[in-house]
């Protein structure tokens, strides 16, 4: 095609473009998306082959599976990540324990003999004095049960939090790997934008050759710009599907590659740190249950210092005296005396345990603190570069770009410098939507009270081997 042909057909789409939004504006003039000259270029070097992907990796074509949007695997994730039933269990396990500390204790029955063999007149080897059966039973006193139910029921308010916690941490993990496997998908879009331009770079390079604009040099190097692209679209590739795959292992599905929709621009305002700070430590889930278990063992002492109070054991029964030769009853009643054991370790214990969590709930509200500090940096940066090339450096290349393709309508440059200048407008597009991922991606952090981690094993309120480690809880 001559040179005027090209500077017609470019006319004729710059039309067409100028009334085009800003991603119709990277889609190339209709003498690009013609398909090459067969012979373009083949006198001297032939364009390279398209990179093929590796077959181990087990690489699915993208868009055969669903098209979710937020909304959806929100829902998705609530009725199957494993991580939100394990906390809903840990409510039921304590209140399981709260019922079991407040049951009464059983009775006991024995069977009891005595002085059996014993020699009397007239009976050698006899029966014994007494053959019977006894009942016993322990009255626990100092109301140590309420105690010990109240306890576990403060603790029950404990998981409570936690699995609110444990809530947030899903969601909030489910939100950020959306909105990473959106920005994903964008910047494939965006490399398959940038691919159509090299290979009409190649194309045009090729063609300058043949009429002797251009240079073997300027021919391969489009080439290397061709075949580093097309691996850059390979690369965007495997990372939509790495983030896509994220995305449904949260969810707790196992979905073929699809799509996702939704918008990753934000138009929240910028929070401040103080205010942020403030909301944050009045009602983050994980301060919320550090004071819940500050008031739990805060009971813990009270029901150990009535622990050494002891409880009366009352028995009684009946059997018959083969020394008398009648029926007759037993009665008895025990207590323990408290003389050495008064529960003064475990007390001690307790009382250590209410004084570290004191310190656990500032320590929590600290880390707060700390871990805002980190994301909120990343989040104020992000907003001040999202906003900037949301409102000024994308629509100014934009309009860069425009001007150049006008230029170019009029013969005043050459068709490589629109071609660079798409390039460029891509490369900007790109950068956009990173800072437009980490503002989203912090964002939902400090909304979501900083909880990450929606695959984590849900918490509870006590580790193992605590003082509860008794027969029956107390």
């Amino acid at each position: 095609m001559s040179k005027f042909g090209i500077s017609a057909v470019v006319m004729l789409m710059a039309l067409f473009i100028d009334g085009a939004g800003a991603q119709e504006l990277l889609q190339s003039p209709a003498r690009i998306a013609e398909p090459p000259a067969p012979s373009a270029g083949s006198q001297f070097i032939n364009p390279p082959a398209r990179p093929t992907q590796p077959a181990s990796v087990g690489d699915t074509p993208l868009g055969l599976g669903e098209v979710l949007d937020l909304k959806t695997v929100l829902s998705l994730a609530t009725q199957n990540n494993p991580t939100l039933r394990q906390a809903r269990l840990q409510i039921s396990a304590e209140l399981a324990k709260a019922q079991q500390a407040g049951l009464y204790p059983n009775p006991t029955l024995a069977y009891a003999g005595e002085q059996i063999f014993v020699d009397v007149e007239g009976d050698t080897d006899s029966p014994g004095e007494f053959q019977g059966g006894i009942i016993s039973q322990r009255i626990v006193t100092a109301g140590k049960l309420s105690l010990s139910r109240e306890k576990y029921l403060r603790r029950a308010h404990v998981t409570e939090h936690l699995a609110v916690a444990q809530q947030y941490r899903v969601c909030n993990d489910v939100r950020i790997h959306f909105y990473r496997a959106l920005a994903a998908q964008q910047r494939l879009e965006m490399q398959r934008e940038l691919l159509k331009t090299a290979e009409d770079a190649a194309v045009t390079a090729r063609e300058l050759y043949n009429v002797g604009q251009a240079n073997r040099y300027d021919v391969r190097k489009s080439n290397v710009m061709l075949q580093r692209t097309r691996l850059a679209v390979q690369k965007a590739e495997h990372e939509y599907r790495m983030r896509f795959r994220e995305l449904t292992s949260l969810v707790g599905l196992d979905l073929p590659v699809g799509a996702v929709v939704g918008t990753l621009a934000t138009t929240e305002p910028l929070a401040t740190f103080d205010g942020t700070l403030a909301r944050i430590v009045a009602e983050s889930p994980e301060v919320l249950a550090a004071r819940a278990k500050l008031s739990a063992d805060r009971i813990t002492i009270e029901r150990e210092e009535v622990e050494w109070i002891p409880d009366i054991v009352f028995s009684a029964g009946t059997g018959y005296n083969f020394d008398a030769r009648e029926t007759v009853a037993v009665a008895d009643i025990s207590i323990e005396i408290p003389l050495f054991d008064r529960n003064q370790g475990t007390i001690s214990q307790a009382r250590a345990d209410f004084n570290r969590q004191r310190r656990e709930v500032r320590r929590t509200e600290l880390t707060l603190r700390q871990r805002l500090a980190m994301v909120y940096e990343q989040y104020a940066m992000s907003f001040e570069h999202a906003s900037e090339y949301r409102d000024s450096i994308v629509p100014e290349m934009r309009a860069a770009y425009r001007e150049l393709l006008s230029s170019y309508k009029q013969n005043r440059i050459e068709w490589r410098e629109v071609l660079q200048a798409q390039a460029e407008y891509a490369e900007v597009r790109l950068a956009q939507i990173s800072y437009e991922e980490q503002l989203r991606q912090s964002e939902v952090l400090i909304q979501g009270y900083l909880l990450d981690g929606g695959l984590n094993a849900a918490s509870g309120p006590m580790p193992a081997g605590h003082i509860d480690s008794v027969p029956k809880p107390r």
